[in-house]
């Protein structure tokens, strides 16, 4: 039986890159996108190695051209995408309103937003087509608490995908098609030093690690299709933001 396919957009590091490795654990063949070739190359190769089946695609999820098109090489190559996990995100350093541009503001919502919706309208139809078809969108505990030091954009981006997950899982849920809204707590990756203050080594430590919501993604993407899993919070057992 040929391995379904999984399509990991921010898959060269973090929690995309622990996604692709339980993904292939699971049977998998994994796509790996993101825009660093080498850092896309070196996950693949740890797939490999592993005995697991992986290919990288470079992609900027702000050319909406490039995401459709890198979706049809995928289907072309690998057959249809039964498992998109979007992972790209970011912040800025100066992310509060007496800093923060508007400029910074839109940069952050496409990569968190827009580049999750381009890549949706990029596999939804033959998802819709097949009755099958698990969306996994990476989002925060700030878009399911309020977060004061996560600033607006990140926020106002993250809570977003929570009403994609909710209006897919509405239009979609029955045809077989459902979306996650997956919000982790404090994650252990190098977003962190986009902060204003990064955490010390010893916070980092207390935080989750990549490969927990790796497990979790890759848990979610083998739920038979009638369960839907609306939406997951996991936070590290010393969770730092009920501070």
């Amino acid at each position: 039986m040929p391995r379904s396919t999984a399509w990991i957009i921010g898959g060269g590091s973090g929690i995309g890159e622990a996604a692709a490795w339980a993904l292939a654990l699971a049977d998998k063949h994994v796509i790996v996108s993101g825009r660093r070739q080498v850092e896309l190359d070196r996950v693949v190769e740890r797939v490999r190695a592993a005995g697991g089946s992986a290919s990288a695609a470079v992609l900027d999820v702000g050319d909406a051209s490039a995401v459709r098109a890198t979706a049809d090489v995928i289907a072309h190559r690998h057959g249809p995408v039964g498992t998109l996990v979007y992972s790209a995100g970011t912040n800025v350093r100066r992310r509060f309103w007496d800093s923060v541009q508007p400029v910074d503001i839109e940069n952050v919502m496409d990569a968190n937003l827009h580049g999750a919706v381009r890549a949706i309208h990029a596999v939804l139809p033959a998802m819709r087509a097949r009755r099958e078809g698990r969306i996994v969108l990476v989002s925060s505990w700030a878009a399911w608490r309020f977060s004061p030091g996560a600033g607006p954009a990140y926020s106002a981006s993250k809570a977003a995908l929570g009403v994609l997950a909710e209006t897919l899982n509405a239009a979609e849920g029955r045809g077989g098609v459902t979306a996650t809204h997956l919000c982790p707590g404090e994650v252990a990756t190098d977003i962190l030093d986009t902060r204003p203050e990064p955490p010390s080594a010893e916070a980092r430590g207390l935080m989750l690690r990549p490969d927990d919501l790796g497990e979790a993604i890759a848990w979610l993407a083998g739920l038979p299709a009638h369960v839907c899993v609306n939406e997951l919070v996991v936070t590290p057992a010393a969770n730092s933001s009920y501070a």
